[in-house]
């Protein structure tokens, strides 16, 4: 799933009625490696030239290749590359936040070609479908006859709506409790004849960043996404890791101290969503009569601000760096990734703070992950769910890449 698999994670088959398996290979081989001729493309997937071409001309049918120009060499016949059409098929990424409802189009080459954005102060689900509904219609406005080619809707939100209710207090606490009995899914599918599946955001993100970012170079890594409340994926040898219940990579529960049995007034250690969520550096900004959208802006990072940013970020990169530390004791990681929703000054200040802090941890007896800073940015959960339809339509999922490379 990235540029590091070895080409025969990518090998095809030569036998009869594996059609779509061999199409999911080739264009997964373009999708890696970028405008490639047919003769590369049959030695790096090891079918035959007679199937790749067979192959190549269905593609090109179906508008999913686009031929580029000629290339002359030194040497034989010049060859014509082939590549992705980016408008050979779309999906919509709609990420459901506690402070905003994104909505966003991907081109089959997974970027961005639409996007709205909706901002609120809690989800509130009448008014959040309602918005929906609304953002499904102006986007297939905008896409015109294009919108015939949208392949599915990919649907992110936190695995738990409805829970640290109590941190948002009041009205917003009573929105977020009735969302422990609606069926998101459900709820989304009314809305749309196209397919709807759902991913954690998080998990959404970091398969962003894996098929976007750093995961097309870094094989396993633990990714952080710094929203309203903190949470994560994680990636193992190029694989998203879900776990059993969907938790795997959950960083926003993991403690950030020592439960004391001598001392009950201290009570249970905060979890790390609890030092190092936006959420507390908006309440510091509204407590103090400032926008709370302040921190998706650069003007954050202005002296006048100073009070309120520096007292976070140190509080929130040392929780991060503990949560570093633990990560690489558990997990042989290469990496671990931080990015956000957050203004791109302040995620950067963030990211140097965390790397600083880690100088206060021992790694003797395991490897230190390298700390990078996200390459996909504030809207990596809404186009990791536009992705989630495109890969498995049209790639290989992990199955597939087990089976093959266990053949």
């Amino acid at each position: 799933m990235n540029s590091a698999t070895s080409s025969s994670a990518m090998r095809g088959s030569n036998h009869v009625g594996m059609r779509q398996f061999n199409e999911r290979i080739v264009l997964q081989a373009i999708r890696h490696h970028g405008a490639i001729p047919k003769a590369d493309l049959a030695r790096l997937t090891q079918l035959s030239t007679q199937t790749v071409a067979i192959i190549v001309g269905r593609l090109l049918d179906d508008g999913l290749l686009v031929k580029q120009d000629r290339v002359r060499g030194k040497i034989g016949q010049p060859s014509v590359p082939l590549s992705l059409n980016p408008q050979g098929a779309f999906s919509v990424g709609i990420q459901v936040g506690r402070r905003n409802l994104e909505l966003l189009v991907a081109d089959f080459c997974g970027q961005p070609v639409e996007r709205l954005e909706v901002h609120y102060d809690y989800p509130d689900p009448d008014r959040l479908f309602l918005s929906m509904a609304e953002g499904l219609n102006t986007l297939q406005e905008r896409m015109g006859d294009l919108w015939l080619r949208t392949v599915g809707v990919g649907l992110t939100a936190p695995l738990s709506l409805h829970k640290w209710a109590d941190l948002m207090g009041g009205q917003a606490a009573q929105a977020l409790a009735r969302w422990e009995h609606i069926d998101l899914t459900a709820q989304v599918q009314g809305l749309t004849d196209l397919p709807v599946v759902f991913a954690k955001d998080t998990t959404a993100a970091c398969v962003a960043e894996l098929l976007q970012g750093h995961g097309r170079h870094v094989r396993s890594f633990l990714y952080v996404f710094v929203g309203t409340f903190i949470g994560g994926g994680l990636v193992l040898s190029g694989h998203i890791m879900n776990g059993d219940r969907g938790n795997a990579g959950a960083i926003g529960s993991l403690p950030v101290g020592l439960a004391s049995s001598a001392n009950k007034e201290m009570g249970m250690p905060p979890q790390l969503l609890q030092k190092a969520s936006g959420w507390q550096l908006e309440q510091a900004l509204l407590a103090a009569g400032h926008n709370p959208l302040l921190k998706h802006e650069a003007a954050i990072m202005e002296p006048a601000y100073a009070q309120f940013t520096a007292p976070w970020i140190a509080q929130a990169s040392q929780a991060l760096a503990m949560t570093v530390a633990s990560s690489a004791a558990l997990l042989d990681l290469d990496a671990v990734v931080m990015d956000g929703s957050l203004g791109a000054p302040l995620m950067s200040t963030l990211v140097s703070a965390t790397q600083e802090a880690l100088h206060g941890y021992r790694f003797d007896g395991m490897h230190q992950p390298q700390l990078l800073a996200g390459q996909v940015g504030a809207h990596a959960r809404a186009l990791g769910g536009a992705l989630l339809p495109l890969h498995s339509q049209f790639f290989p999922d992990k199955d597939i890449f087990l089976k093959q490379d266990a053949a």
